[in-house]
């Protein structure tokens, strides 16, 4: 019972998520954030923590029709959402579903990745991961080209060994 007791001490609540303190093994995203820090964390990309935060007095949003496949149920609804931020100019164009909080809620997640992107350059959270993720899909493919070239040379010597004449018992 008192382990029980231990574990549920060592628990903390911060903003409707469950944090454990523990030891340095703990992944970052488990561990208590220091008062004062903001921190945004996009849907699916919960490694992804220090995206800039977005100002709603810096947003201009639209919601226009919506284009692409879905017939009349699509060309009907104006649940296509434009954000466009104005100190940069950028503007984001989310039509993913059809509900206008998910499209609204996503067009900002892309907005926060292409903020990152503009105001840090090749340091940004978002192009770092890309680049890992591209250097570990090459590094497969090397090694995978690599198996294909060791078996097919190992194809090559059995036919060589078995041919007539190579009689070597």
């Amino acid at each position: 019972m008192s382990r029980l007791v231990q574990f549920i001490s060592c628990m903390y609540s911060v903003s409707s998520r469950v944090i454990w303190r523990g030891s340095p093994s703990v992944s970052p995203l488990l561990m208590p954030l220091p008062s004062g820090l903001t921190c945004v964390l996009a849907a699916g990309k919960k490694d992804l923590i220090d995206l800039p935060v977005l100002n709603e007095d810096e947003l201009e949003e639209q919601f226009v029709r919506g284009s692409g496949p879905g017939g009349q149920a699509t060309n009907k609804t104006s649940n296509c959402v434009v954000l466009k931020h104005i100190p940069s100019g950028i503007v984001v164009k989310c039509h993913q579903t059809r509900s206008v909080d998910i499209n609204r809620k996503r067009a900002r997640e892309i907005m926060r990745e292409k903020l990152d992107v503009v105001y840090k350059g090749e340091l940004s959270e978002v192009l770092v991961k890309k680049k890992e993720s591209e250097l570990r899909k090459q590094e497969k493919r090397r090694k995978a080209n690599e198996n294909l070239d060791r078996k097919k040379l190992f194809k090559e010597a059995l036919a060589a060994d078995s041919k007539p004449g190579n009689d070597t018992v």
